[in-house]
């Protein structure tokens, strides 16, 4: 596995469509050891999975664990995938984006919403069972919004998912 920390985010643009917080962009160095050590617990509970990657809403990558060498490109999709789903989520009255899951021949890509301002991306194998990956995955990803949202500053971060009780 290749895990990346700290991507150079100097010459990437926030996609157009996507609002987010450009503050996660610069999460502390420690949180992002978190948020790596979560994706490396999650894909030893699934191990279907065949990369995991924690991104921010925009598309900047904040940790990932995988083989993958285009962990940018991924993170650069996940966050148009993102601005489309939620725009559909919207539109049908369904709330807030919670998730989405692609089915492709060779496997499965889901991403998650992981707090307001990042999202939880995850590339799996199409034997998978599905019905754990959404369990552990959403686990995962109201981890992942926890480390960020504590990394930032804010209080009662679980205020802030999308889906969580108010803290």
């Amino acid at each position: 596995m290749r895990p990346v920390l700290r991507a150079d985010r100097s010459e990437r643009r926030q996609p157009e469509g996507i609002k987010a917080d450009m503050s996660t962009a610069m999460v502390p160095a420690e949180a992002e050891v978190e948020i790596l050590a979560e994706l490396r617990r999650l894909r030893a509970r699934v191990p279907q999975l065949t990369g995991a990657l924690a991104a921010s809403a925009d598309g900047l990558v904040l940790a990932q664990d995988s083989a993958a060498a285009e962990a940018e490109a991924v993170a650069a999709l996940t966050a148009a995938a993102l601005g489309v789903a939620q725009r559909l989520s919207d539109s049908t009255g369904q709330g807030g984006f919670r998730e989405l899951l692609v089915r492709g021949e060779h496997g499965y890509v889901a991403t998650y919403a992981a707090g307001e301002v990042a999202v939880l991306t995850l590339m799996a194998e199409p034997r998978v069972n599905v019905g754990r990956l959404h369990l552990e995955a959403r686990r995962s990803s109201l981890r992942v919004a926890e480390l960020i949202e504590h990394s930032l500053g804010r209080r009662g971060p679980r205020a802030h998912i999308p889906g969580a009780p108010p803290a």
